[in-house]
């Protein structure tokens, strides 16, 4: 199976139309996956037709397959933009050079709670949908969910090395900080009272610092 230039499989029925992951065909596919997420985000994946999203999106049925063959890929698409969304924006900030160890930390739990506001819909099928991607999507998808993780692991541990951290389980930090920031998709709304800037800040002080005035030893 061959590979988009992104590192996103394509499936069997998808090759040999890169053509159309250029220009305005990228564009309109992202439109697309956008009304399929808040159509999944609000009925369900199982419950939301290919008929529902080509009326949502204003397409005819074969307008949409010219597109986009089945569900699977949409989902596929949904996942990908996100995955690569992240992992692009971290490299840039590495590639500027981070100050700390902790504004690097900061970052990275900004660029996950963030979505929220730039992604609406996106997150619960990214959080809760990972198992209904095809097996022949799953390992790619996986491997950069992995490569994320290894950022936050490697803020962590460059920061215990460097002294900005007390010495602790980085495993366990790494679990503790990326369940925060997951878990925002639950109850974090655009245009409430918290936006996802201060959402981050509140938890990067929590992980900086506790809440305890005396830290237990």
């Amino acid at each position: 199976m061959g590979i988009w230039e992104d590192g996103t499989p394509m499936s069997e029925v998808t090759k040999g139309r890169e053509v159309e992951r250029t220009g305005p065909a990228v564009t309109r596919r992202r439109e697309i996956a956008q009304r399929a997420a808040e159509l999944f985000d609000a009925a369900g994946y199982y419950s939301t037709s290919m008929e529902d999203i080509a009326e949502s999106a204003g397409l005819r049925k074969p307008t949409l397959y010219h597109y986009f063959k089945s569900k699977d890929e949409i989902l596929l698409e949904i996942h990908s933009e996100m995955i690569e969304l992240i992992l692009r924006r971290h490299e840039e900030r590495l590639a500027a050079g981070v100050e700390s160890h902790s504004q690097e930390l900061r970052g990275l739990m900004g660029d996950l709670i963030e979505l929220m506001e730039t992604h609406p819909g996106h997150l619960r099928i990214f959080f809760e949908h990972q198992r209904e991607l095809p097996d022949r999507y799953k390992e790619a998808i996986r491997a950069r969910r992995q490569r994320f993780r290894g950022f936050v692991f490697d803020a962590i541990a460059g920061g215990i090395e460097a002294g900005e951290f007390i010495e602790t389980d980085v495993e366990m930090a790494t679990l503790a900080i990326l369940g925060m920031c997951n878990w925002t998709y639950q109850w974090l709304r655009p245009n409430q009272e918290r936006t996802a800037a201060e959402v981050t800040e509140s938890f990067w002080q929590f992980a900086m610092r506790g809440i305890a005035v005396d830290p237990p030893v």
